[in-house]
């Protein structure tokens, strides 16, 4: 899995980033197909081949941590793994569970990562 610093050198899996996706949608696109088609968000998922890329934070156990997640219909692979800055646990991580980042997060992530000048 790997670190903030080794995802900053991986340009093809930061080009993959969904932004937007959230752990609901995901598990929508990719667990329930057959609601998919009610939604008409562009989203269809047609084979195990397609996938997303996205954050995840992880607000059950301290450190919190943000997961950055490969998802199919078969399976979800975590790719990254990194602590979540403490400057955002009391907005992020209120109660425990796994959240998409927030805009301030979302911020952050694209700053790290190169994506904003």
């Amino acid at each position: 899995m790997l670190s903030l610093e080794e995802l900053k050198r991986r340009p093809d899996l930061i080009e993959e980033i969904h932004w937007e996706m959230t752990p609901e949608e995901a598990v929508r696109l990719y667990l329930e197909w057959g609601n998919n088609w009610a939604r008409g968000d562009g989203y269809v998922i047609r084979s195990k081949g397609d996938y997303t890329t996205y954050f995840v934070v992880n607000c059950w156990n301290r450190p919190y941590r943000i997961y950055l997640i490969r998802r199919n219909s078969e399976q979800a692979e975590e790719l990254a793994c990194f602590e979540l800055p403490e400057r955002f646990e009391k907005e992020v991580c209120e109660l425990k569970g796994v959240y998409a980042p927030d805009e301030r997060v979302k911020a952050w992530l694209k700053a790290e990562l190169g994506l904003t000048r």
